[in-house]
C-alpha cells in the first residue's frame, strides 16, 4: 500500500499541486464576490473610493507600459543569446507577477470603502471585511505562482525534457523578480512621495488631520497605499514564492539529480499549504477576540495544517529515503527540514511584532525619545531598526545550520519552500494594512462619525504592524532563498565547466582576493540601490510639497472648505515621478552582474563573491529599514491615541518627523531590496553559458 501511494504521488504530484492552486484561485474569486456584495456606504464614500480606484488604475496602466518596453528588450536578449523556453518563461513570470498585483489592488480598493461601512456597524465586521479583501491578494499570489510554475514545467518537460525544463524555469523566476523590483520601487516611490508631501504641509505646516479632504495630496496618498502596499507587495511575494519553488527544484536537480521525487516534493509542499491558507482565512471569519490574536490565529492554523499533512506526503514520496552528498537521508530528516521552514514563519512574525508593535519596549523608547525633540526621535528610530536585525539574523543562521545538517543544500531549499508556502495567509495580513488605512481615509473624507475613525485607527495600527511583519517574513525568506540560489550558481557553474571537458578549478575561498573584491562590490549594491530609492522619494515628495503649498496659497478657500483642491495635479506629479525615478535603481543590479561577468579579469569568482556580498548586506539593510520605519510609524500612532499630550503636542510633532523619515525606509527602499537580491542571483545563473 505504501509503495502504491508513493508511486501515485510521484506520478501525479505536480498535477495535484495544480489542483490545489486552482482551488486557491477559485476561493479567491469567491471572496471577490463576497466583498463586492457587501454594502459600500453612502454616495460620498463611493465617490472617494472611485477617485482612489481611478488614480491607482491610471498609475498601474502607465507602469505596465513603461515596464513592457524594458521587458521586451530582455525577452529578445534571452531569445537570442539564451534559449527560447527561458525567454518564454520570462514572459510568463512577468505577466503573472503583474496580474497578481493588479487584481489584488483592484479588490483592495473595493474593500476599503466596504471596511469603512462595516466599521460603522462593529469592529469585528470591519476586521473580517479588510482581511477577506486582503486574502484575495494572498490567494492570487500563491495560486498564480504555483499554477504558472507547475504548468510551465509540465509543458516544457514534455517538449524538451525534465532537466532542460527545470533550467528554463530560471527565466520565469527572472521575469517575476524583475517585475517585482519595478513594482516595489515604482509603487514605493509613489506612495511615500505622496505620503511625505501630504504630511509635511498638511500635518506639520497647517495642522490638518490625517486624510483631511482639504489636503490636495490626500487622494494621491490613498492611491499610493494601494499601488505600493497592495500591488507592489503582491508582485514582491509572487516572485519570492516562484523563485523559492524554482530554487528548490533546481537544487534537487543539481545536488541530487536523477531522483524525480526531489522535483515533485516542493510542488506538493506548496499545494498543501494552499489548503492550510484557506482554512486560516476561514478561521478569521469565525473567530472572535482582539484583532492581533485573531490574525495570528490564522497563521497558526495554516502552520498546523501544513505540519500535519507534510509528514504523510514526505514519508510516501521518499519511502526509502534519498542519498544527498553521499549520505542516505531518511524521510524524517526531510520532514524536519520542512518543519524548520514552518517554524521560522511564526518566529519571524513574533520577532518583527516585538520590534514594531507599540506594546513593546523598542517602540516605547521612540515614543519617550519624542518628548525631548525631533533629533532624539530620529536617533531612537535608527537604533531600533539596527537592533531589529539581531534576533532575525541569528534565527536565520540557526535555520541554515539545522536544515543543512538534515539534508544539505536541498534541506535549506525545502525549508525556504515550506516557509514561503504560507504566503497565502501572510500576504492576506499585509494587504489588510492598506485596506484599513484607506478605510480610515474614507471615514474622514466622508465625514463619518468619530466612532468609525476610532475603529479604523485601531485596525490601522494593527495593520501597520502586520505590514512590517510580512516585510520581515519576505526579507528573511529572501535571504534563505538567495543562499539556495548561490549554491545553485556554484553547482550550475561546475556542471557547465565539466560538461565541456574541463576541470572545475574555481575556489570561492576568502584567501582569494577576487572573492573579497566580489564581496565588496556585492555589499555595495544594496547601499547604492537604497540611496537611489531614497533620493527618488525625496525629489518626488519635494515636488508634492511645492504643489500643495501653491494650491493653498492660490486658493486660500481650500482650508475653509469654500474651494475644492486639485487632487489630480498631485496624482499626476507622483505618477510621473515614480515611473521616471524607478528606472535607474531597478536596472542597477542587472548592469552590475553583466559588467562583472563580462570583464575577463573578474569573471565567475568575483561574481560569486558579489552574490554573497549582496545577500549579507542586503539582508541587514532591509530588516533595519522596514522594522525601523514601522517602529517610527507606530510610535506616532501611539502618541496620536492621546498619550504624551496627543495630537498637536511637542512629542507628536517630533513623532511625525520620525514617521516621515521612516516612510521611504519601510515602504520603498527596504522592501525593494528583497527582489533586488533575487534578480542578482537569478541573472548570475542565467548568464553562465553566455559568459563562462
Amino acid at each position: 500500500m505504501m509503495n502504491f501511494l508513493a508511486i501515485n504521488i510521484l506520478n501525479s504530484g505536480v498535477q495535484l499541486s495544480m489542483v490545489c492552486a486552482a482551488i486557491g484561485l477559485a476561493f479567491a474569486f469567491f471572496l471577490i464576490a463576497a466583498v463586492t456584495r457587501a454594502p459600500s456606504g453612502n454616495e460620498r464614500m463611493r465617490e472617494i473610493s472611485a477617485a482612489v480606484q481611478e488614480g491607482a488604475k491610471a498609475y498601474l496602466n502607465r507602469q505596465v507600459k513603461t515596464i513592457s518596453v524594458i521587458a521586451v528588450v530582455i525577452f529578445i536578449l534571452l531569445f537570442v543569446f539564451k534559449d527560447h523556453p527561458t525567454a518564454i518563461g520570462f514572459v510568463v513570470g512577468a505577466f503573472c507577477s503583474l496580474a497578481a498585483g493588479f487584481i489584488g489592488m483592484r479588490v483592495a480598493v473595493l474593500a476599503n470603502v466596504r471596511t469603512a461601512q462595516a466599521a460603522s456597524v462593529a469592529r469585528l465586521n470591519a476586521l473580517r471585511m479588510a482581511f477577506n479583501g486582503g486574502s484575495v491578494t494572498g490567494l492570487l499570489v500563491v495560486g498564480l505562482a504555483l499554477l504558472s510554475v507547475s504548468i510551465f514545467y509540465t509543458i516544457a518537460a514534455n517538449l524538451i525534457g525534465s532537466d532542460a525544463a527545470i533550467r528554463s524555469l530560471v527565466g520565469l523566476a527572472l521575469g517575476g523578480s524583475l517585475i517585482s523590483v519595478f513594482a516595489r520601487l515604482g509603487g514605493g516611490i509613489y506612495t511615500k512621495a505622496a505620503d511625505v508631501g501630504a504630511d509635511l504641509v498638511g500635518k506639520i505646516e497647517k495642522g490638518l488631520e490625517e486624510d483631511d479632504p482639504r489636503n490636495p495630496a490626500v487622494i494621491a496618498d490613498n492611491v499610493g497605499d494601494n499601488v505600493g502596499d497592495c500591488a507592489g507587495m503582491a508582485a514582491d511575494v509572487f516572485e519570492t514564492y516562484a523563485v523559492s519553488l524554482v530554487g528548490a527544484i533546481l537544487a534537487g536537480l543539481l545536488t541530487i539529480g536523477g531522483n524525480p521525487a526531489t522535483i515533485v516534493y516542493p510542488f506538493l509542499l506548496g499545494g498543501i499549504s494552499v489548503v492550510g491558507a484557506i482554512l486560516g482565512i476561514l478561521f478569521v471569519n469565525v473567530a472572535r477576540g482582539k484583532p492581533t490574536a485573531v490574525l495570528m490565529g490564522a497563521v497558526m492554523t495554516n502552520a498546523l495544517v501544513s505540519a500535519v499533512l507534510f509528514w504523510p506526503v514526505t514519508r510516501n514520496l521518499f519511502p526509502g529515503g534519498v542519498s544527498i552528498d553521499g549520505i542516505l537521508r531518511s524521510p524524517a530528516e526531510l520532514y524536519f527540514a520542512s518543519l524548520v521552514g514552518l517554524i521560522m514563519t511564526p518566529v519571524i512574525v513574533a520577532l518583527t511584532n516585538y520590534y514594531t508593535s507599540s506594546h513593546f519596549r523598542p517602540v516605547q523608547k521612540i515614543v519617550h525619545a519624542s518628548e525631548t525633540g525631533h533629533a532624539t526621535n530620529i536617533i531612537a528610530g535608527l537604533a531600533a531598526g539596527e537592533h531589529a536585525t539581531a534576533l532575525p539574523v541569528l534565527f536565520i543562521g540557526a535555520a541554515i545550520l539545522i536544515t543543512y545538517h538534515f539534508a544539505g543544500l536541498y534541506g535549506i531549499a525545502i525549508a525556504v519552500m515550506s516557509m514561503l508556502s504560507m504566503a497565502g495567509v501572510i500576504i492576506s495580513l499585509d494587504s489588510f494594512g492598506p485596506i484599513t488605512d484607506n478605510a480610515g481615509g474614507v471615514a474622514v473624507m466622508a465625514n463619518l462619525p468619530k466612532e468609525v475613525r476610532v475603529v479604523t485607527d485601531e485596525l490601522d495600527a494593527v495593520g501597520n504592524t502586520m505590514k512590517a511583519v510580512t516585510k520581515g517574513y519576505a526579507i528573511a525568506s529572501a535571504g534563505l532563498a538567495a543562499l539556495v540560489l548561490f549554491g545553485s550558481y556554484v553547482e550550475e557553474l561546475r556542471g557547465h565547466i565539466t560538461g565541456r571537458g574541463e576541470v572545475f578549478s574555481f575556489q570561492f575561498s576568502l584567501s582569494d582576493p577576487k572573492v573579497i573584491i566580489g564581496l565588496f562590490i556585492g555589499g555595495l549594491l544594496p547601499f547604492t540601490f537604497t540611496a537611489f530609492s531614497m533620493d527618488a522619494v525625496g525629489k518626488a515628495a519635494g515636488a508634492v510639497v511645492r504643489e500643495v503649498r501653491r494650491q493653498l496659497q492660490v486658493k486660500p478657500g481650500i482650508l475653509t472648505g469654500q474651494d475644492r483642491p486639485e487632487y489630480g495635479t498631485c496624482v499626476d506629479i507622483v505618477t510621473k515621478a515614480a515611473l521616471r525615478e524607478m528606472i535607474v535603481p531597478a536596472l542597477l543590479p542587472l548592469v552590475a552582474v553583466i559588467v562583472v561577468a563580462s570583464i575577463p579579469s573578474l569573471g565567475a569568482v568575483v561574481l560569486g563573491g558579489l552574490l554573497v556580498g549582496t545577500i549579507v548586506t542586503g539582508l541587514f539593510i532591509a530588516i533595519a529599514m522596514t522594522s525601523g520605519g514601522a517602529a517610527w510609524d507606530n510610535a506616532k500612532k501611539f502618541i496620536e491615541e492621546g498619550n504624551l499630550g496627543g495630537k498637536g503636542s511637542f512629542a507628536h510633532a517630533a513623532a511625525v518627523t520620525g514617521d516621515t523619515v521612516g516612510d521611504p525606509y519601510k515602504d520603498t527602499a527596504g522592501p525593494a531590496i528583497n527582489p533586488m537580491i533575487k534578480v542578482v542571483n537569478i541573472l548570475a545563473i542565467l548568464i553562465i553559458p553566455i559568459f563562462f
